[in-house]
């Protein structure tokens, strides 16, 4: 039998494709357009009319008048939106606060606007309908499709309706997916994982799955417990299951245990949201980074990583970035973002189109010696190893050790396996000459007898879910942190080191 939902998919997916290309060529045009509409409209706001957006001519002046800042430094005008000040950072106030945990500034409340809520909406969709017109397969469409996502409960502040971005987002499901959509309202409600995780397991072993969308460590936990359920395969209890739409962390540490889980390989769709807005989607099969999002109500700035902690460091705009550069993201947006970084890095895979890959963030680095090791290499030197050594791992995290006493620092590894190497010594020698290779101020750390070479604790099963249980992180979009420059992760997973 047709079915209706992927037949009317098929020609939508082409129009939608096709206005995508013709986008790609005008990134540059549509950034600056962008920026003069974010200006003309800030004039009118309490921040524009602080900043002397009236006197703003060019990109040059823009950049004199907007400084860079981060949630800290931007608080004051969310407490002001709060307190009912209209026309704060953007005309009116906000339809809803993403509500999100900082590393360093507890609860964030990021603005979504009535201008700013379709980035988020469209983004997704935009990525699975370019996905459709590439493969001509839209069967999926017409399948149960479930999202890993946090809570659509909001609560009120300040008078508006504030929730995580997922279950914001869930509020705005078009109607013709409502009864595609797993798991059931009340089961998405449930703000205790474990709890909400044996539901979505009941309400979906028995359903014809054709998608799954999420974080993949939640993904991986969610697979992992219906199969402890049902006592069968994935790709049998999902024969149709085609598509895995995901994002929030690299995928590729977690892609063969993944597969290995479900049973086969399955198409995915790569995305980059964030609560400050939808930057980047995957729009090729065989071309590697994330097309970035140009013509969606947010115009970008780049700043080099070397530059970043600087008092007034560089700022590109997209005409100006280079390929391979390491370069701290920067927005102004729709939502009143201005001048914001979002705290991500990203480097350019491309500049025509613009793809970009997220290499980090600004503070998940280790430089406790001087070496700025970054996420990025160590998740590659992480995967050269287990591709060659035939080793799978489920979780990792690195911080430094630094001796008080005597002997010399070391960077120390917490690895979980899912199969674990044969041979550890050799997995740590391999995995510390790839480090090596991929950071010349690492490499010069080692040669030069300052740093001993890596060392590698092996963790219990479950190890990195028993930690978030008890830092109150389990589930939804809580992701564990690369890379530390301290030791408060690896002090709580000590107690899970492997005998």
């Amino acid at each position: 039998m047709i079915n209706v939902k992927s037949l009317l998919a098929k020609p939508f997916a082409g129009v939608i494709h096709r206005q995508i290309q013709r986008e790609r060529k005008t990134a540059l045009a549509d950034q600056q357009s962008i920026l003069n509409q974010l200006i003309k409209v800030g004039k009118t706001t309490v921040f524009g009319k602080e900043h002397h957006f009236d006197m703003i001519k060019d990109y040059a002046g823009f950049q004199q008048a907007v400084p860079l800042r981060d949630y800290e430094q931007f608080k004051e005008y969310i407490e002001q939106i709060k307190k009912g000040t209209q026309n704060v950072l953007w005309k009116g106030r906000p339809l809803y606060f993403a509500k999100t945990s900082g590393t360093t500034s507890g609860v964030k409340y990021i603005p979504i606007t009535k201008d700013s809520i379709s980035n988020h909406i469209n983004g997704a969709r935009d990525a699975l309908l370019v996905y459709m017109s590439l493969t001509g397969s839209t069967q999926f469409a017409g399948g149960k499709m479930i999202f890993l996502s946090g809570s659509p409960e909001l609560e009120r502040v300040g008078g508006i309706p504030t929730g995580r971005l997922s279950g914001i987002v869930n509020h705005h499901i078009p109607k013709y997916l409502r009864g595609n959509q797993l798991p059931s309202y009340e089961t998405n409600c449930i703000e205790e994982w474990e709890e909400k995780l044996d539901k979505m397991v009941e309400e979906t072993y028995n359903k014809d799955l054709t998608l799954i969308g999420g974080i993949p460590p939640w993904i991986q936990m969610y697979l992992d417990r219906l199969i402890e359920k049902t006592g069968k395969p994935i790709k049998e209890l999902f024969p149709n299951l085609q598509v895995m739409v995901q994002g929030g962390v690299n995928f590729e540490p977690y892609q063969s245990k993944l597969f290995e889980t479900i049973g086969k390989s399955i198409d995915t769709i790569e995305l980059f949201p964030a609560s400050e807005g939808f930057f980047a989607y995957q729009d090729s099969l065989d071309q590697q980074g994330l097309l970035l999002n140009t013509n969606s109500g947010i115009f970008y700035e780049f700043v080099p990583l070397a530059q970043v902690h600087q008092e007034n460091p560089t700022r590109l705009s997209l005409a100006e970035v280079q390929l391979g550069e390491q370069y701290a993201l920067i927005i102004n947006s729709n939502a009143g973002l201005w001048g914001y970084s979002i705290g991500d890095t990203v480097k350019f895979v491309s500049i025509d189109p613009y793809r970009i890959i997220v290499t980090g963030r600004i503070k998940h680095f280790i430089s406790a010696f001087g070496e700025h090791v970054i996420g990025e290499e160590v998740e590659q030197a992480l995967l050269q190893v287990t591709s060659e050594m035939k080793v799978m791992v489920v979780e990792f995290t690195v911080a430094p050790l630094i001796q008080q006493g005597e002997g010399k620092s070391y960077h120390e590894w917490f690895i979980e396996f899912e199969k674990a190497p044969a041979d550890m010594a050799l997995f740590c020698k391999k995995l510390d000459q790839y480090l090596c290779a991929k950071n010349v101020y690492y490499q010069d750390l080692i040669q030069g007898n300052i740093l001993e070479p890596l060392r590698v604790q092996a963790l219990q099963k479950n190890a990195f879910i028993n930690y978030m249980r008890d830092e109150g992180k389990l589930g939804g979009q809580n992701k564990v942190p690369r890379l530390s420059n301290d030791r408060n992760i690896v002090n709580a997973l000590v107690q899970y080191i492997s005998n």
